[in-house]
């Protein structure tokens, strides 16, 4: 376990390491550079930065004098003065784009996004305990729906009242596979959807994070009952019935409980062993739930927060903060995946000592 440890801290280190010569090469080589075109044509020349290229007039006037200066030229001086002009134009229209947009790396931009960060780890934490709980749920639930013949779905409902269960969870699963920016956007014009809240709902069922997730584990929960041990548990007089409304079964209760424990029933050993595997899919989980937390951000245009601030210094070029952002993303990951690592192995002493 140490040595795992040590190696994701080195790679930590390593790409730190990477960033910040990154940060120092783009300080050095961000100094403006001086301007080398038309030099050779320009030398000689009278200096022209004082004229307004936007008039007609000056533009013209600056024409006809370089003609008088330097006579024989004309194609020449029109060239110059129609690169000088392209040039002032460019410049003035950098300057407006550019205007607030370029920042340097400060410290009190730095404390800036910090807070972004700490806000972003406490909605990416909720949403992976929420998915966390919920793939185990809705697996839990398939496979003991399944194991009783679809008890849990049947009733003495009328015929009606089953086709709109149908419709509901079909239009469930549709959901839950829906990108985040559909449902964002579709609801936009209907309620408030600027909020944390909403934010966190929208991560936890859009992008198909839960649906993909819940269907590993439910196949794990599968893969185990087929084991060898599962019989013998049977044939040692354990709780065999997934029946709802026995004291012998589980309970729709049990269920949703948070902590699932399912005592003295065979189905307690599936569930561990299944749950150990899905441990170690919490890796890759964490990549998808951060790709998913950037478009749900995007899509609901939620200004001030990590991701969006992310993509905005991206597109105006301020890459001193956006390699230090990325280093939080990153620091993100490794967290995930060294938690990961730690309740894997954990679980294995458990399975040690028995």
């Amino acid at each position: 376990m140490k040595s795992k440890i040590l190696i994701h801290f080195a790679s930590m280190l390593f790409i730190t390491s990477i960033a910040f010569l990154l940060i120092v090469f783009i300080n050095t080589n961000e100094k403006p550079k001086p301007d080398t075109d038309n030099a050779v044509e320009l030398k000689g020349r009278p200096d022209l930065s004082f004229v307004d290229f936007s008039s007609r007039f000056q533009k013209a006037l600056a024409l006809d004098a370089m003609n008088a200066f330097f006579p024989g030229q004309f194609d020449k001086n029109n060239r110059i003065i129609t690169s000088l002009a392209d040039k002032q134009d460019k410049a003035f229209r950098n300057k407006i784009q550019d205007s607030g947009n370029k920042e340097e790396l400060s410290l009190a931009r730095f404390r800036n996004i910090s807070g972004m960060f700490f806000k972003f780890l406490a909605i990416y934490a909720i949403v992976m305990l929420l998915t966390y709980y919920w793939v185990q749920t809705i697996g839990v639930w398939r496979f003991c729906r399944k194991k009783n013949g679809s008890a849990y779905a049947k009733s003495s409902a009328s015929l009606f009242v089953n086709v709109i269960k149908k419709i509901i969870l079909f239009s469930g699963s549709f959901l839950l596979f829906c990108p985040a920016y559909v449902i964002a956007y579709s609801l936009r014009t209907e309620i408030n959807t600027d909020t944390v809240f909403f934010m966190i709902i929208l991560c936890v069922i859009s992008n198909g994070l839960l649906m993909v997730y819940s269907n590993k584990f439910y196949a794990f929960l599968i893969a185990e009952s087929r084991k060898g041990y599962i019989d013998t548990a049977i044939v040692k007089n354990l709780n065999n019935s997934y029946a709802g409304n026995i004291a012998q079964g589980i309970s729709f209760k049990a269920i949703l409980n948070p902590v699932k424990k399912f005592k003295g029933h065979v189905f307690d050993n599936i569930f561990r062993n299944a749950r150990f595997q899905y441990l170690s899919t919490i890796k890759e989980q964490a990549s998808f739930l951060i790709t998913g937390m950037i478009i749900t951000e995007m899509a609901l245009n939620l200004h001030g927060y990590y991701s969006y601030e992310m993509l905005r210094q991206m597109l105006y070029g301020n890459l001193n903060i956006l390699i230090v952002m990325f280093l939080g993303i990153f620091y993100t990951v490794k967290a995930t995946e060294i938690f990961t690592d730690i309740l894997v192995y954990k679980e294995n002493l458990k399975y040690e000592n028995k």
